[in-house]
């Protein structure tokens, strides 16, 4: 729906509500409908869309997501505006590409004020707003003068907020989970009953017991996330205002596996996405349309009535979810996507930089500076979690411990090798994006076509990588934890994995 005439719908429901109420004509049951919504969010930290039952998993149990799915509306080509935490946080805030916000496009950093942030613009039409956990970050709301987190007031837990907020007042209230983030217990999979012979292990990693244990140990991660979700679903019914409430289930970026988080590969951007509202949005309902998390602002927005700034470059999803609604999304061919500086792990804390663009078939990617390292500076590849070895990665430290096994070494060069300037990957012909089709001339015309709609893009929301720009903002960022840009890697790393490079480099 356009904004305008959205504007202009809600003036005339304004003018009629005045009308009535003037008249004494306001029914009980016409104020309760007029009522504005409230928005919960349950977002899971590190999880990739395919890792639930509800999306093809069947060895991860899920049951409050599936049953969520079941009531809702679920998303198949949701992804993340940048595979990481901060930038995709600070996307999904503010409605804007990351590029478009400066030192917000980067880990552990700030989050200018120029753009203007959902939360705070509900806030000042009336509702309250809370958050638990993570919310934006990681990153520094004070440098820049924020007096608070950009994802609203702080709360202990979901309980306390419903107890403590005003009666009568509409809300939103972001759970940020720290599941299934590393560290993981390492075999707290096996423990919980997940069976090690049924995970499906990508073929862009080793399928041996060490990466199996792995997943299975951020798959019970994820257990303990829907658990959460199912912990949030009950005290919203116990409140009574489950009728009258949005529930967005969500991740904010991929699994921090090689070629996942940090990563434009599918493994680090495609999320799952699931919004549901009884009785009102479409019920039990599988949505194609390729979204990004940055849609859910101006989404929320146009929920509660307040007016989408004009500045906002993602697109509401309402006409996706409103099953009366007569309004048509306008189809999207394409997401633009990207990233900048993750973790603080090349020399002088370089990046590396990157655009995207994703349809529906294809996935065409430009590396910036493929002289750097995509995974981070060897030997520690600190762009792939644990960044600087001080907790379990065993699926890394495998991939580090085996790369001259000639089995092995193709996976460690797809996870920690350098990368050409351009990839092209046939998604449906190749779901794990193994084959860089950018060289191929069969693909000519597929590249050169996503290359120049990517550029369009890029150009019309003003990225400095597209219009010449000054891009030294994303390198020369602060980097607001000096922790990370220290190795500390555990002897029990080093001892296990035989990580000799790494204890020689320390040295």
């Amino acid at each position: 729906m356009n904004k305008i005439a959205y504007s202009n719908r809600n003036l005339r429901w304004a003018i009629i509500t005045v009308a009535l109420a003037i008249a004494g004509c306001t029914t009980p049951a016409e104020k309760e409908t007029s009522k504005r919504p409230n928005i919960l969010i349950i977002m899971s930290d590190n999880q990739s869309a395919i890792h639930a039952g509800v999306y093809g998993d069947s060895t991860v149990r899920t049951p409050q997501m599936d049953s969520i799915a079941g009531e809702g509306v679920r998303f198949t080509n949701a992804f993340c505006n940048s595979p990481s935490c901060t930038p995709s946080r600070a996307g999904y805030l503010t409605g804007q590409d990351i590029w478009r916000l400066k030192e917000g496009a980067n880990l552990w950093s700030i989050l200018p004020t120029e753009y203007p942030l959902y939360t705070d613009l509900l806030e000042a039409s009336g509702y309250e707003v809370g958050f638990q956990g993570k919310g934006w970050g990681p990153g520094n709301f004070e440098a820049n003068g924020r007096k608070h987190n950009p994802a609203g007031n702080p709360y202990k837990s979901f309980n306390e907020f419903l107890q403590l907020k005003k009666k009568d007042a509409p809300w939103t209230y972001w759970i940020s989970s720290l599941h299934p983030h590393r560290p993981y217990e390492v075999g707290s999979g096996e423990k919980a009953g997940i069976d090690l012979s049924k995970i499906k292990v990508p073929k862009y990693l080793p399928d041996n017991d060490s990466v199996r244990k792995d997943i299975a140990d951020y798959y019970y991660a994820i257990e303990m996330f829907d658990k959460e979700l199912g912990d949030a679903l009950r005290l919203l019914r116990e409140s009574g205002e489950l009728e009258n409430t949005i529930v967005v289930v969500c991740s904010d970026n991929g699994w921090q596996m090689p070629r996942g988080l940090a990563n434009l590969y599918d493994f680090g951007t495609h999320v799952p996405l699931i919004i549901s509202w009884p009785g009102k949005f479409s019920k039990g309902t599988v949505a194609n349309e390729l979204v990004t998390l940055n849609d859910l602002a101006p989404t929320f927005l146009e929920l509660a009535g307040v007016a989408i700034p004009s500045t906002v470059t993602a697109k509401s999803l309402l006409p996706v979810l409103d099953k009366n609604s007569k309004d048509t999304i306008a189809k999207r061919d394409f997401v633009v996507l990207g990233r900048e500086r993750h973790a603080f792990v090349r020399q002088h804390g370089m990046g590396y930089p990157g655009r995207a663009i994703r349809t529906s078939q294809y996935l065409y990617i430009r590396n910036y500076e493929p002289n750097r390292w995509a995974a981070g500076d060897p030997p520690l590849y600190g762009d792939i979690d644990p960044y600087m070895l001080n907790y379990p990665g065993p699926a890394k430290f495998y991939l580090i411990a085996n790369k001259d096994n000639p089995a092995v070494k193709p996976l460690f060069e797809l996870g920690m090798g350098k990368r050409p300037a351009e990839e092209l990957f046939d998604i449906l012909r190749d779901p794990d994006e193994l084959h860089n089709l950018a060289a191929d001339p069969a693909y000519k015309n597929v590249k050169e076509k996503l290359a120049a709609q990517m550029q369009q893009y890029l150009v019309q929301t003003k990225d400095p990588r597209a219009t010449g720009g000054d891009v030294s903002v994303w390198d020369k960022a602060p980097y607001f934890s000096d922790i990370d840009k220290r190795a500390h890697p555990s002897a029990d790393a080093i001892r296990q994995f035989k990580l000799d490079s790494v204890y020689d480099y320390l040295k």
